[in-house]
């Protein structure tokens, strides 16, 4: 595994300013957010928040091998897309039961902030309560694990745990296999990998058992489906659905990992309305 990267001082700082303008734009964006708007519109909104916050979209033209640059300012995925959604994938408004992940990531003075939520457009069915509601508690309960001195793997157990355990030890549902959590800084994405299910075989999750360091950087974000935890990514183009076509949420945190216990740099997520009517 390559080094992780280490910050101090005036870059922590920095890393939190960032994070904080990741938080900003959802705020301003959850009170805006209304019934019959499309993705189009939703992301041209994203940029010009961005753009008044002297921020901007460190996904717009971010590419992987074998696949075209990522064509929006931010990710938006509804309902059965997991993640990486672009404003072009679906045309239809959004009308009532929809499920939006809005995964928002920003260039700040020269740092990354990178974190997702869930919006639900109209009144919360009884499953969408119960599926929005794991997502926040296993991010919540996965946070408390990202304490120094101990391995990363501790993380995916305590999500693992909540997630997918049946009532009333857990929700049961299912994490998403091969996606996870990943170092950042002044990139979007380093190392480690951050899993969110624990290592099923040898060489599965490397990064498991790596010790977390005072000064990491770390995104976590725990992806949920109510009916598989396997995806397809239709002709390998940006967005990814689950296989089965069920619903799934995509919750996401920047955390610090500090002597005295993970620093939520992205806090005030948790607070948003993300009920949308």
């Amino acid at each position: 595994m390559a080094s992780i990267p280490k910050v101090t001082g005036r870059d922590v700082q920095a890393a939190k300013a960032a994070a904080q303008k990741v938080v900003q734009t959802h705020q301003v964006l959850s009170k805006w957010l209304r019934p019959g708007i499309t993705l189009p519109q939703i992301d041209a909104f994203v940029a010009k928040t961005l753009d008044d916050m002297g921020a901007r979209s460190c996904f717009l033209g971010y590419k992987v091998p074998r696949s075209p640059a990522f064509p929006s300012h931010a990710c938006l995925s509804v309902n059965e897309c997991v993640v990486h959604g672009t404003a072009g994938y679906y045309a239809p408004a959004m009308k009532a039961g929809d499920v939006l992940k809005i995964d928002i990531g920003v260039f700040y003075e020269g740092w990354v902030g990178d974190a997702a939520w869930t919006y639900v457009f109209g009144e919360m069915t009884p499953l969408v309560k119960r599926l929005t509601d794991c997502g926040k508690e296993s991010l919540r309960r996965g946070v408390t694990q990202l304490q120094a001195g101990k391995p990363f793997i501790n993380w995916a157990r305590e999500v693992q745990a909540c997630v997918e355990p049946q009532p009333p030890q857990g929700y049961g549902f299912h994490l998403i296999r091969g996606l996870g959590g990943h170092g950042y800084g002044r990139r979007l994405h380093g190392p480690p990998f951050i899993s969110n299910t624990t290592p099923t075989h040898a060489g599965d999750w490397p990064d498991s058992m790596t010790i977390a360091e005072p000064g990491t950087l770390i995104a976590v974000e725990p992806m949920i489906a109510v009916g598989t935890g396997a995806t397809i990514q239709p002709k390998r183009q940006w967005p990814i659905f689950t296989q089965d076509g069920s619903l799934a949420v995509h919750y996401e945190h920047d955390i610090l990992i500090a002597d005295n216990g993970p620093v939520i740099l992205t806090d005030g997520l948790q607070d948003l309305k993300d009920v949308i009517n």
